[in-house]
Order: structure tokens, then sequence, then C-alpha cells
């Protein structure tokens, strides 16, 4: 990445004109050479010249794209600052071309009042150099019995609601939390899961999962909770995104809810795109999951859906957990892997083996996302916030967990030979990472 001095290099500078670029653009399925001019934080033009006293950005054929919408980040504030500080993820984020960060609420306390998320999204303003929104719990401490004041959290900046891995079993109270959400028109977050079935579970039930000793859920209560939730969002006509699929037998069943005009998305860990069940090898605990890893069948099943867009989003599903935590016998260690950083390199490699091109991994990376939240973010078109990556998908280097910039260090790519590296993050044209080096 080269940079023009400015003409006026005394005045300050509103404007970046980004030349030699490859546009990869979701709305319209582009990969294209082109220009990109910044204005005040916005898109003012494509493929014209640069204005004058413009900062201009030579790409030199780098890929310059929306930046990353990721629903469903872990951040340990409240709680559990010491696994995550909205800091921390703000800085892995930018570093990974995230340029917006939807929190999950189960911190600790969860986020179920108004009072906890005005703290929690007053922290983050002031704290992380890309855009965070929190996700409010649907339940008071999401226990799955008592809605949660789903009016009050809207009015406070609830962008969803949702439980998350605490899958409720008292189906009349959630029935009544889905009717009030669709109310007030909230967007519902579920986990598919039949919760009986996968407590306990470390590892898909298989040849493998006995081989290994380990308990194991079958695929098939995945399915069954999707089932549930299908049910109740039928019932209550609640908007409704699945936040991950993960197996072949659940996609009859979305496929079919979306058939019948159901208001239903889902979503799909870059995780579980990306390995599989063998994956865990020798009681690898960086690489226990929730949902866990499926088979081989399973993870080719979901890179098929996200290409023919049964599967609306890729996310990553980011989950700090500490050394301590991760360094325990595989049916005790703690669940989940952070992926802020390494989001984009993991999804090259769908990009390299062919399985989808570049517009079409960001159409599920941004564009999908930003849309399902109502959000503007996600787009090139002119008005649309300068929320922007660039990167080069084909530059090689080894991943080094201790390099990355989350406090949890527990990704399931250390040592492995990775392309695709962000040289730059820009969050309404200012920029928040440069690649050094």
């Amino acid at each position: 990445m080269r940079r023009t001095a400015n003409a006026n290099p005394g005045a300050e500078v509103t404007m970046l004109h980004f030349t030699n670029a490859r546009l990869i653009d979701p709305e319209t399925g582009t990969d294209a050479p082109g220009s990109l001019t910044v204005a005040e934080g916005m898109i003012a033009a494509r493929d014209g010249t640069a204005p004058q006293g413009a900062r201009v950005i030579d790409c030199s054929g780098k890929c310059l794209a929306p930046g990353i919408v990721d629903i469903g980040v872990k951040v340990g504030e409240p709680g559990e600052r010491h696994r995550e500080s909205f800091r921390s993820a703000g800085l892995a984020a930018a570093a990974g071309g995230v340029t917006t960060i939807i929190c999950r609420p189960d911190t600790s306390p969860a986020i179920d009042t108004p009072e906890v998320l005005e703290f929690v999204t007053r922290r983050a303003r002031e704290a992380s150099p890309v855009r965070i929104r929190h996700m409010a719990a649907l339940t008071k401490a999401r226990q799955g019995q008592e809605m949660t004041e789903i009016g009050f959290l809207l009015d406070a900046g609830a962008i969803a609601f949702t439980d998350a891995d605490a899958v409720g079993t008292n189906t009349k109270s959630l029935a009544r939390a889905y009717t009030y959400a669709r109310s007030l028109g909230a967007l519902i977050v579920g986990h598919p899961q039949e919760p009986g079935l996968s407590k306990g579970a470390a590892v898909t039930s298989g040849k493998f999962a006995s081989l290994r000793g380990l308990p194991g859920v079958h695929p098939m209560a995945e399915r069954m909770g999707f089932d549930r939730d299908m049910a109740l969002v039928e019932m209550t006509g609640v908007a409704y995104h699945a936040d991950q699929v993960t197996t072949a037998r659940t996609l009859p069943a979305l496929e079919r809810a979306k058939a019948n005009g159901l208001n239903v998305t889902a979503g799909v860990s870059i995780h579980h795109l990306t390995l599989n069940e063998l994956d865990v090898g020798d009681y690898r605990t960086f690489f226990k999951l929730t949902p866990p890893l499926r088979s081989e069948d399973d993870r080719i099943a979901m890179v098929q859906a996200v290409a023919e867009g049964l599967i609306d989003i890729i996310c990553s599903m980011h989950t700090p957990a500490d050394e301590e935590s991760k360094r325990l016998p595989f049916e005790e260690a703690a669940s989940g892997a952070v992926a802020l950083e390494t989001f984009l390199p993991a999804a090259m490699a769908l990009y390299h083996a062919g399985a989808m091109d570049l517009p079409g991994l960001w159409r599920a990376m941004a564009l999908n996302p930003a849309r399902r939240l109502g959000l503007p973010q996600g787009r090139l078109a002119i008005g649309a916030p300068a929320d922007l990556v660039l990167f080069d998908p084909d530059a090689p280097f080894v991943l080094d967990r201790s390099s990355l910039r989350s406090k949890s260090k527990n990704t399931p790519f250390d040592g492995r030979r990775m392309e695709g590296k962000v040289w730059a993050t820009f969050v309404a044209g200012e920029q928040v990472f440069g690649h050094e080096g």
C-alpha cells in the first residue's frame, strides 16, 4: 500500500482516494479493478479521479472490500475482562478486517437490563477502534424462564435478543418472549440444539468419538432444536436467526422454513467450514467448540449451503478462553476459540479451494449480516459508510498464536500455514489498522 502526499500538506485530510484497487462488491457480485473515493466517513464516488486535496492510497492491486460484520462475538466485559476486553477485541478485529462486532450477552452478569447494556455500550465506545453493537439476553440471567424488558433494551440500543448457548426448555416462556419480540419488531437469535441430548457432550457422536472415549452428541440434536424453534417462529411470526447450523440433517428443515415464508436466516462459524471432527486428534482442546466439530461430509454440506445462499451468514463465533480453562482433560476443558484475527485468512482457504468466490464470501461475511441487523454497512455503494478492509488474499504466513492481539490465545490455527493478510482497515474513513512490514 503506497500513499501519495496531500496537495495541501498543512490541511486536515477529510477525503481518501483508493486507486489501483481490486474492488470486491458483494452487492453487485463483482470482483474488478477500480477506485474509490471517501469523504466525511462515507463512500462518495467510484471509479473517478482523485479529488483535490485527497489523500491518495495506491492499493497496488490488492483487494478492497467492505469491512466484515461479525455476529456473535464474546467479549469478557463485564466479569471476565482477563479473557478479553473491548480494547483487545477491537484491536484484534481491526487487524482481522472486522469493522463491526456484534457482541453476545453471555457475560457475567448477563446483559439483561438496560443499565448493564448502557454500561457495556459506553465502555465499548471508549475502548474499541471498531464499531461494537450488543445483543441483549432474551430471558433474565439467560435462564429461559422470565423474559427481559425487551422494549427498554431496544430503546437502550440492543440490536437483537439471544440467550446464546443457554437453550431454554420452558417452551411457554419462550413463546411469550417470541410473541412480545414480534410485536416490537425485534430479532431473535437462537442456538439450535436439543439441550437434553447435548448436555455434557464434548464431540459429535460416531466412530471417532467412540475410539477416543469421549461423550458425544448426535447430529440430530441440532435438527430437533431447530425444528422446535421453527414451530415457535411459525406460531409467533417473529424474525429469527439461527446462530449456527452445522449439520446436513438441519438443511432440509431450513430450506422448508424459508420456502414457507418464515422470517428465518441461518449462520455458521468459520471453524465449522474449515475444520472437521478429526482435527481434535489426540484430545487437542483448542478444537473443542460449541457445537462440536462435525464430520467431513457435514463440513462440505455447510460450505455448499453457504455458496448456494441457503445459509446466509458466516461468523467467527469468537470465544476467548484463558490457558487454565483449556489445559484440562478434553471433557472438562472450556469450549470455544478466538477468531477475530483469523476469520479472514481462514475464509481465504475456501476461496483458494474454489468453493466460493470473494464477492460470495463477502456477501456472507459483511452484506448479509448487516442487512439482517438493519445496518448500513457491508456495501461499496455510494453513500454507504466507509468501513473498509484492504487485503491480499494470496499473502502466505504461518500463524503464531502468541502474536494475536486477543488477550486469550485459544486458536485452532496455531502453527498453520495460511493465506490472506489484512493490510489496512478503515472505520468511517479513519484508518484503525495498518500492516507493518
